[in-house]
Protein backbone atom coordinates (compact mmCIF):
# COMPACT_ATOMS: atom_id res chain seq x y z
CA UNK A 1 0.00 0.00 0.00
CA UNK A 2 1.32 3.46 -0.83
CA UNK A 3 2.38 5.72 1.98
CA UNK A 4 -0.61 7.75 3.25
CA UNK A 5 -0.62 11.45 4.05
CA UNK A 6 -1.56 12.66 7.50
CA UNK A 7 -4.86 13.93 6.18
CA UNK A 8 -5.78 10.60 4.61
CA UNK A 9 -4.80 8.63 7.70
CA UNK A 10 -7.18 10.73 9.76
CA UNK A 11 -9.94 10.03 7.26
CA UNK A 12 -9.23 6.32 7.37
CA UNK A 13 -9.35 6.19 11.14
CA UNK A 14 -12.71 7.95 11.07
CA UNK A 15 -13.95 5.38 8.56
CA UNK A 16 -12.96 2.57 10.88
CA UNK A 17 -15.50 3.56 13.46
CA UNK A 18 -17.72 6.06 11.75
CA UNK A 19 -16.69 8.86 14.08
CA UNK A 20 -15.38 12.42 14.04
CA UNK A 21 -12.65 14.32 15.82
CA UNK A 22 -13.77 16.08 18.98
CA UNK A 23 -11.03 17.75 20.99
CA UNK A 24 -7.68 16.96 22.53
CA UNK A 25 -6.08 15.77 25.72
CA UNK A 26 -2.96 16.30 27.77
CA UNK A 27 -0.35 14.12 29.36
CA UNK A 28 -0.64 12.61 32.84
CA UNK A 29 2.34 10.68 34.12
CA UNK A 30 0.76 9.60 37.39
CA UNK A 31 -0.50 10.92 40.67
CA UNK A 32 1.96 12.07 43.30
CA UNK A 33 1.30 9.97 46.35
CA UNK A 34 3.28 8.90 49.35
CA UNK A 35 4.19 5.24 49.74
CA UNK A 36 4.14 2.44 47.20
CA UNK A 37 1.03 1.68 45.16
CA UNK A 38 0.73 -1.72 43.50
CA UNK A 39 -1.26 -2.07 40.30
CA UNK A 40 -2.01 -5.64 39.26
CA UNK A 41 -3.04 -5.97 35.61
CA UNK A 42 -4.86 -9.09 34.40
CA UNK A 43 -5.13 -8.90 30.62
CA UNK A 44 -6.17 -11.10 27.70
CA UNK A 45 -3.93 -10.23 24.77
CA UNK A 46 -1.03 -12.67 24.66
CA UNK A 47 0.40 -10.89 21.62
CA UNK A 48 0.74 -7.68 23.64
CA UNK A 49 2.29 -9.30 26.70
CA UNK A 50 5.90 -8.25 26.04
CA UNK A 51 4.93 -4.74 24.94
CA UNK A 52 2.74 -4.21 28.01
CA UNK A 53 5.46 -5.42 30.34
CA UNK A 54 7.93 -3.06 28.65
CA UNK A 55 5.46 -0.18 29.02
CA UNK A 56 5.02 -1.01 32.69
CA UNK A 57 8.79 -0.93 33.21
CA UNK A 58 9.09 2.44 31.50
CA UNK A 59 6.24 3.87 33.54
CA UNK A 60 7.75 2.65 36.82
CA UNK A 61 11.04 4.36 35.96
CA UNK A 62 9.17 7.65 35.86
CA UNK A 63 6.90 6.88 38.82
CA UNK A 64 8.97 5.36 41.63
CA UNK A 65 5.95 5.17 43.89
CA UNK A 66 4.14 2.72 41.57
CA UNK A 67 4.69 -1.00 41.11
CA UNK A 68 2.93 -2.65 38.16
CA UNK A 69 2.51 -6.41 37.81
CA UNK A 70 1.24 -7.84 34.51
CA UNK A 71 -0.44 -11.23 34.23
CA UNK A 72 -1.57 -12.43 30.82
CA UNK A 73 -4.12 -15.11 29.99
CA UNK A 74 -4.80 -15.48 26.29
CA UNK A 75 -3.58 -17.07 23.10
CA UNK A 76 -6.33 -19.66 23.18
CA UNK A 77 -7.00 -19.81 26.91
CA UNK A 78 -10.45 -18.78 28.13
CA UNK A 79 -9.88 -15.29 29.51
CA UNK A 80 -13.46 -14.93 30.75
CA UNK A 81 -13.25 -18.09 32.84
CA UNK A 82 -9.79 -17.15 34.08
CA UNK A 83 -11.00 -13.69 35.12
CA UNK A 84 -13.86 -15.18 37.12
CA UNK A 85 -11.41 -17.51 38.86
CA UNK A 86 -9.07 -14.62 39.57
CA UNK A 87 -11.79 -12.63 41.31
CA UNK A 88 -13.05 -15.73 43.14
CA UNK A 89 -9.55 -16.31 44.53
CA UNK A 90 -9.70 -12.98 46.35
CA UNK A 91 -6.71 -11.63 44.37
CA UNK A 92 -8.63 -9.06 42.39
CA UNK A 93 -6.63 -7.10 39.79
CA UNK A 94 -6.75 -3.32 39.65
CA UNK A 95 -6.96 -3.36 35.85
CA UNK A 96 -8.67 -6.03 33.77
CA UNK A 97 -10.50 -6.42 30.47
CA UNK A 98 -14.14 -6.47 29.41
CA UNK A 99 -15.67 -6.89 25.98
CA UNK A 100 -18.89 -5.27 24.89
CA UNK A 101 -22.28 -4.74 26.51
CA UNK A 102 -22.65 -8.32 27.74
CA UNK A 103 -19.39 -8.16 29.71
CA UNK A 104 -20.29 -4.75 31.10
CA UNK A 105 -23.59 -6.15 32.35
CA UNK A 106 -21.84 -9.17 33.87
CA UNK A 107 -19.13 -7.13 35.62
CA UNK A 108 -21.06 -3.95 36.38
CA UNK A 109 -20.48 -4.18 40.16
CA UNK A 110 -16.71 -4.25 39.62
CA UNK A 111 -16.37 -1.46 37.06
CA UNK A 112 -15.26 2.02 38.02
CA UNK A 113 -16.65 5.02 36.16
CA UNK A 114 -14.06 6.36 33.69
CA UNK A 115 -16.19 9.20 32.33
CA UNK A 116 -13.94 11.91 33.75
CA UNK A 117 -10.67 10.61 32.29
CA UNK A 118 -8.75 12.85 29.84
CA UNK A 119 -8.63 10.22 27.09
CA UNK A 120 -12.45 10.09 26.83
CA UNK A 121 -12.51 13.21 24.64
CA UNK A 122 -10.08 11.44 22.32
CA UNK A 123 -12.28 8.41 21.65
CA UNK A 124 -13.84 8.15 18.21
CA UNK A 125 -17.62 8.39 18.16
CA UNK A 126 -19.23 5.01 18.64
CA UNK A 127 -16.29 3.21 20.24
CA UNK A 128 -17.54 3.85 23.77
CA UNK A 129 -21.18 2.94 23.17
CA UNK A 130 -20.72 -0.75 24.07
CA UNK A 131 -19.29 0.14 27.49
CA UNK A 132 -21.61 3.03 28.37
CA UNK A 133 -24.59 2.66 30.72
CA UNK A 134 -26.75 5.56 31.84
CA UNK A 135 -24.17 8.03 30.57
CA UNK A 136 -21.27 6.45 32.49
CA UNK A 137 -18.27 4.99 30.69
CA UNK A 138 -16.86 1.76 32.09
CA UNK A 139 -14.13 0.84 29.62
CA UNK A 140 -11.20 2.29 27.68
CA UNK A 141 -10.79 0.86 24.14
CA UNK A 142 -7.72 -1.30 23.57
CA UNK A 143 -7.34 -0.54 19.88
CA UNK A 144 -9.02 -1.15 16.53
CA UNK A 145 -8.53 -4.56 14.98
CA UNK A 146 -9.63 -6.30 11.83
CA UNK A 147 -9.61 -9.88 10.71
CA UNK A 148 -10.26 -12.05 7.70
CA UNK A 149 -8.31 -14.64 5.75
CA UNK A 150 -4.65 -13.72 6.11
CA UNK A 151 -2.63 -15.00 3.17
CA UNK A 152 1.00 -15.46 2.20
CA UNK A 153 1.56 -13.22 -0.80
CA UNK A 154 4.64 -15.14 -1.92
CA UNK A 155 2.73 -18.43 -2.12
CA UNK A 156 -0.17 -16.75 -3.92
CA UNK A 157 2.22 -15.18 -6.43
CA UNK A 158 3.88 -18.53 -7.06
CA UNK A 159 0.43 -20.03 -7.68
CA UNK A 160 -0.43 -17.21 -10.07
CA UNK A 161 -3.22 -15.85 -7.85
CA UNK A 162 -3.83 -12.13 -7.39
CA UNK A 163 -5.04 -11.70 -3.81
CA UNK A 164 -6.31 -8.19 -4.50
CA UNK A 165 -8.79 -9.59 -7.02
CA UNK A 166 -10.51 -11.87 -4.49
CA UNK A 167 -13.75 -10.21 -3.38
CA UNK A 168 -16.52 -12.81 -3.51
CA UNK A 169 -17.16 -16.31 -2.21
CA UNK A 170 -16.76 -17.61 -5.75
CA UNK A 171 -13.36 -15.89 -6.03
CA UNK A 172 -12.26 -17.44 -2.75
CA UNK A 173 -13.44 -20.90 -3.73
CA UNK A 174 -11.55 -20.76 -7.04
CA UNK A 175 -8.35 -19.59 -5.31
CA UNK A 176 -8.53 -22.37 -2.71
CA UNK A 177 -9.15 -24.98 -5.40
CA UNK A 178 -6.11 -23.82 -7.37
CA UNK A 179 -3.87 -23.74 -4.29
CA UNK A 180 -4.99 -27.26 -3.38
CA UNK A 181 -4.13 -28.55 -6.86
CA UNK A 182 -0.60 -27.13 -6.51
CA UNK A 183 0.24 -28.22 -2.95
CA UNK A 184 3.31 -30.23 -3.99
CA UNK A 185 4.72 -27.45 -6.17
CA UNK A 186 4.07 -24.88 -3.44
CA UNK A 187 5.49 -27.04 -0.64
CA UNK A 188 2.46 -26.68 1.61
CA UNK A 189 0.62 -29.18 3.81
CA UNK A 190 -2.78 -27.72 2.98
CA UNK A 191 -4.43 -24.57 1.68
CA UNK A 192 -5.26 -23.31 5.15
CA UNK A 193 -5.17 -24.13 8.86
CA UNK A 194 -8.53 -24.07 10.63
CA UNK A 195 -8.07 -24.09 14.45
CA UNK A 196 -11.14 -26.11 15.39
CA UNK A 197 -9.92 -26.34 18.96
CA UNK A 198 -10.28 -22.58 19.40
CA UNK A 199 -14.01 -21.94 19.75
CA UNK A 200 -13.40 -18.18 20.00
CA UNK A 201 -12.20 -18.24 16.40
CA UNK A 202 -15.09 -20.30 15.06
CA UNK A 203 -17.87 -19.47 17.53
CA UNK A 204 -17.14 -15.73 17.73
CA UNK A 205 -15.13 -14.50 14.75
CA UNK A 206 -16.49 -16.82 12.08
CA UNK A 207 -20.14 -16.53 13.10
CA UNK A 208 -19.78 -12.75 13.24
CA UNK A 209 -19.83 -12.56 9.44
CA UNK A 210 -23.36 -13.95 9.61
CA UNK A 211 -24.69 -11.94 12.54
CA UNK A 212 -23.05 -8.68 11.43
CA UNK A 213 -25.63 -8.83 8.64
CA UNK A 214 -28.44 -9.44 11.12
CA UNK A 215 -27.52 -6.88 13.80
CA UNK A 216 -26.41 -3.28 13.43
CA UNK A 217 -23.84 -3.56 16.24
CA UNK A 218 -23.01 -5.40 19.46
CA UNK A 219 -25.60 -3.44 21.42
CA UNK A 220 -28.34 -4.57 19.04
CA UNK A 221 -27.16 -8.17 19.46
CA UNK A 222 -27.15 -7.75 23.24
CA UNK A 223 -30.74 -6.50 23.19
CA UNK A 224 -32.00 -9.24 20.85
CA UNK A 225 -34.22 -11.83 22.55
CA UNK A 226 -33.93 -14.16 19.56
CA UNK A 227 -31.80 -14.69 16.49
CA UNK A 228 -33.07 -15.38 12.99
CA UNK A 229 -29.83 -16.98 11.75
CA UNK A 230 -31.19 -16.29 8.27
CA UNK A 231 -27.81 -16.34 6.58
CA UNK A 232 -26.81 -19.71 8.00
CA UNK A 233 -26.76 -21.47 4.56
CA UNK A 234 -24.07 -19.04 3.42
CA UNK A 235 -22.17 -19.45 6.69
CA UNK A 236 -22.28 -23.22 6.23
CA UNK A 237 -20.75 -22.89 2.77
CA UNK A 238 -17.94 -20.71 4.12
CA UNK A 239 -17.20 -23.17 6.92
CA UNK A 240 -17.46 -26.18 4.61
CA UNK A 241 -14.96 -24.54 2.27
CA UNK A 242 -12.47 -24.25 5.11
CA UNK A 243 -13.08 -27.81 6.29
CA UNK A 244 -12.54 -29.15 2.77
CA UNK A 245 -9.16 -27.51 2.33
CA UNK A 246 -7.97 -27.47 5.95
CA UNK A 247 -4.83 -28.97 7.42
CA UNK A 248 -5.86 -32.29 8.99
CA UNK A 249 -3.19 -33.76 11.27
CA UNK A 250 -4.34 -37.36 10.79
CA UNK A 251 -6.20 -36.89 7.53
CA UNK A 252 -9.68 -36.80 9.06
CA UNK A 253 -12.04 -33.89 9.56
CA UNK A 254 -12.26 -34.74 13.24
CA UNK A 255 -8.54 -33.99 13.68
CA UNK A 256 -9.17 -30.36 12.70
CA UNK A 257 -10.48 -29.98 16.25
CA UNK A 258 -6.99 -30.70 17.61
CA UNK A 259 -5.49 -27.72 15.79
CA UNK A 260 -4.96 -24.84 18.19
CA UNK A 261 -3.91 -21.21 17.79
CA UNK A 262 -0.21 -21.95 18.14
CA UNK A 263 -0.29 -24.72 15.54
CA UNK A 264 -2.27 -22.53 13.16
CA UNK A 265 -0.25 -19.33 13.44
CA UNK A 266 3.25 -20.30 14.58
CA UNK A 267 3.69 -23.72 13.01
CA UNK A 268 1.62 -24.01 9.85
CA UNK A 269 1.43 -20.40 8.67
CA UNK A 270 4.64 -18.84 9.94
CA UNK A 271 6.63 -21.84 8.67
CA UNK A 272 4.87 -21.53 5.29
CA UNK A 273 3.13 -24.90 5.49
CA UNK A 274 -0.25 -23.36 4.67
CA UNK A 275 -1.11 -20.35 2.55
CA UNK A 276 -4.09 -19.01 4.50
CA UNK A 277 -5.40 -18.63 8.05
CA UNK A 278 -8.48 -16.94 9.50
CA UNK A 279 -6.92 -14.39 11.84
CA UNK A 280 -6.39 -10.68 12.42
CA UNK A 281 -3.66 -8.09 12.72
CA UNK A 282 -2.94 -9.20 16.30
CA UNK A 283 -0.84 -12.08 14.89
CA UNK A 284 1.76 -9.69 13.47
CA UNK A 285 4.17 -10.00 16.39
CA UNK A 286 3.90 -13.81 16.46
CA UNK A 287 4.66 -14.08 12.75
CA UNK A 288 7.41 -11.47 12.96
CA UNK A 289 9.16 -13.38 15.75
CA UNK A 290 9.48 -16.39 13.45
CA UNK A 291 9.84 -14.81 10.01
CA UNK A 292 10.12 -11.00 9.77
CA UNK A 293 10.06 -11.12 5.97
CA UNK A 294 6.79 -13.04 5.96
CA UNK A 295 5.28 -10.58 8.44
CA UNK A 296 5.70 -7.83 5.84
CA UNK A 297 4.53 -9.99 2.94
CA UNK A 298 1.00 -10.85 4.03
CA UNK A 299 -2.43 -9.54 3.12
CA UNK A 300 -6.05 -9.97 4.20
CA UNK A 301 -8.80 -11.50 2.09
CA UNK A 302 -12.46 -10.83 2.85
CA UNK A 303 -14.69 -13.38 4.61
CA UNK A 304 -17.52 -13.40 2.09
CA UNK A 305 -20.97 -14.90 2.57
CA UNK A 306 -22.13 -15.79 -0.91
CA UNK A 307 -24.21 -12.94 -2.28
CA UNK A 308 -24.28 -11.01 1.03
CA UNK A 309 -22.20 -7.79 1.10
CA UNK A 310 -19.14 -9.59 -0.23
CA UNK A 311 -15.66 -8.09 -0.13
CA UNK A 312 -15.72 -6.92 3.51
CA UNK A 313 -13.78 -7.71 6.68
CA UNK A 314 -14.91 -7.30 10.32
CA UNK A 315 -13.32 -4.33 12.12
CA UNK A 316 -13.90 -3.31 15.72
CA UNK A 317 -12.61 -2.85 19.27
CA UNK A 318 -11.51 -6.25 20.64
CA UNK A 319 -11.59 -5.43 24.34
CA UNK A 320 -11.66 -2.57 26.83
CA UNK A 321 -9.50 -1.74 29.81
CA UNK A 322 -11.49 -1.60 33.03
CA UNK A 323 -10.55 -0.37 36.50
CA UNK A 324 -11.72 -2.34 39.52
CA UNK A 325 -14.17 -0.24 41.50
CA UNK A 326 -13.49 -2.32 44.64
CA UNK A 327 -9.94 -1.03 44.97
CA UNK A 328 -9.04 1.88 47.22
CA UNK A 329 -9.06 5.41 45.80
CA UNK A 330 -5.28 5.65 45.64
CA UNK A 331 -4.95 2.44 43.59
CA UNK A 332 -7.75 3.43 41.25
CA UNK A 333 -6.20 6.85 40.70
CA UNK A 334 -2.81 5.35 39.83
CA UNK A 335 -4.38 2.69 37.59
CA UNK A 336 -6.20 5.36 35.59
CA UNK A 337 -3.04 7.48 35.40
CA UNK A 338 -1.09 4.57 33.89
CA UNK A 339 -3.70 3.92 31.21
CA UNK A 340 -3.86 7.60 30.37
CA UNK A 341 -0.06 7.78 30.08
CA UNK A 342 0.07 4.71 27.86
CA UNK A 343 -2.39 6.04 25.30
CA UNK A 344 -1.93 9.83 25.41
CA UNK A 345 1.67 10.64 26.32
CA UNK A 346 4.21 11.04 23.54
CA UNK A 347 6.23 8.11 24.82
CA UNK A 348 3.18 5.92 25.27
CA UNK A 349 1.84 6.65 21.79
CA UNK A 350 5.11 5.56 20.21
CA UNK A 351 4.94 2.30 22.15
CA UNK A 352 1.33 1.73 21.08
CA UNK A 353 2.43 1.98 17.43
CA UNK A 354 5.92 0.45 17.48
CA UNK A 355 5.78 -2.11 20.30
CA UNK A 356 2.10 -3.05 20.57
CA UNK A 357 1.59 -2.56 16.81
CA UNK A 358 -1.96 -1.37 17.51
CA UNK A 359 -4.29 0.58 15.26
CA UNK A 360 -5.30 3.30 17.75
CA UNK A 361 -8.95 3.71 18.72
CA UNK A 362 -8.23 7.23 20.00
CA UNK A 363 -7.42 10.47 18.24
CA UNK A 364 -4.03 12.11 18.53
CA UNK A 365 -2.08 9.63 16.38
CA UNK A 366 -2.06 11.64 13.18
CA UNK A 367 1.67 12.37 13.19
CA UNK A 368 3.89 10.91 10.47
CA UNK A 369 5.78 8.86 13.06
CA UNK A 370 2.56 7.44 14.52
CA UNK A 371 1.25 5.59 11.50
CA UNK A 372 0.92 1.80 11.76
CA UNK A 373 3.85 0.25 9.95
CA UNK A 374 2.98 -3.44 9.75
CA UNK A 375 1.44 -4.95 6.63
CA UNK A 376 -1.76 -6.21 8.23
CA UNK A 377 -2.65 -2.91 9.88
CA UNK A 378 -2.07 -1.13 6.60
CA UNK A 379 -4.33 -3.61 4.84
CA UNK A 380 -7.08 -3.06 7.41
CA UNK A 381 -6.80 0.70 7.01
CA UNK A 382 -7.21 0.22 3.26
CA UNK A 383 -10.42 -1.79 3.75
CA UNK A 384 -11.67 0.98 6.02
CA UNK A 385 -10.74 3.64 3.51
CA UNK A 386 -12.68 1.74 0.84
CA UNK A 387 -15.71 1.40 3.13
CA UNK A 388 -15.43 -2.39 3.10
CA UNK A 389 -15.88 -3.21 6.79
CA UNK A 390 -18.54 -4.82 8.95
CA UNK A 391 -19.02 -4.41 12.73
CA UNK A 392 -17.98 -6.78 15.49
CA UNK A 393 -21.29 -7.89 16.97
CA UNK A 394 -20.09 -10.97 18.85
CA UNK A 395 -19.38 -8.89 21.94
CA UNK A 396 -23.17 -8.71 22.30
CA UNK A 397 -23.69 -12.48 22.24
CA UNK A 398 -25.12 -14.00 25.45
CA UNK A 399 -22.40 -14.84 27.99
CA UNK A 400 -20.50 -17.91 26.80
CA UNK A 401 -22.85 -18.54 23.87
CA UNK A 402 -20.23 -18.00 21.18
CA UNK A 403 -17.52 -20.16 22.71
CA UNK A 404 -19.43 -22.67 24.81
CA UNK A 405 -22.52 -23.18 22.69
CA UNK A 406 -22.25 -22.47 18.97
CA UNK A 407 -18.46 -22.86 19.10
CA UNK A 408 -18.84 -26.34 20.60
CA UNK A 409 -21.61 -27.11 18.10
CA UNK A 410 -19.25 -26.19 15.26
CA UNK A 411 -16.70 -28.64 16.65
CA UNK A 412 -19.40 -31.34 16.64
CA UNK A 413 -20.31 -30.43 13.08
CA UNK A 414 -16.67 -30.59 11.96
CA UNK A 415 -16.34 -34.02 13.58
CA UNK A 416 -19.54 -35.28 11.97
CA UNK A 417 -21.34 -35.63 15.30
CA UNK A 418 -24.00 -32.97 14.56
CA UNK A 419 -25.84 -31.98 11.41
CA UNK A 420 -25.97 -28.35 10.33
CA UNK A 421 -29.73 -28.33 10.84
CA UNK A 422 -29.24 -29.51 14.43
CA UNK A 423 -26.57 -26.86 14.94
CA UNK A 424 -28.87 -24.07 13.78
CA UNK A 425 -31.83 -25.30 15.83
CA UNK A 426 -29.82 -25.78 19.04
CA UNK A 427 -27.97 -22.47 18.66
CA UNK A 428 -31.20 -20.51 18.15
CA UNK A 429 -32.88 -22.18 21.12
CA UNK A 430 -29.91 -21.65 23.43
CA UNK A 431 -29.72 -17.95 22.49
CA UNK A 432 -33.39 -17.48 23.40
CA UNK A 433 -32.98 -19.38 26.65
CA UNK A 434 -29.96 -17.36 27.67
CA UNK A 435 -31.82 -14.12 27.03
CA UNK A 436 -34.70 -15.28 29.24
CA UNK A 437 -32.18 -15.87 32.02
CA UNK A 438 -30.46 -12.49 31.53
Amino acid sequence: MKRKSIKLLATVMIALIGGTFTGCTGENTGAETEGQTTIDIFQFKAEAKDALELAAQEYMKKNKNVEINVETVGGGDDYGAALKSKFASGKEPAIFNVGGPQDVADWKDKLDDLSGEPWVSQAFDGTLNPVTIDGKIYGMPFDEEGYGFIYNKEIFKKAGIDGDSIKTYSDLEKAFKKLDSMKSDLGIDAVLALPGKETWITGLHLTNVDFANEFKDSTAAFNAENIEFKYNPQLKKLLDLQIKYAYKPDGTNKSINTVDYSTQVEKEFSLKKVAVIQQGNWVTNAINDIDPNLAQNVGILPMPLEGIKEGCIPVGVPMYWAVNSSKDDKTKKEAKAFLNWLYTSDEGKKMIINEFKFIPALKGYEGEDLKPKDALSKAILQYASDGKTMPWVFMGYPTGWGTDKIGINIQKYIAGDMTWEQLVKDSKESWSQERKNK
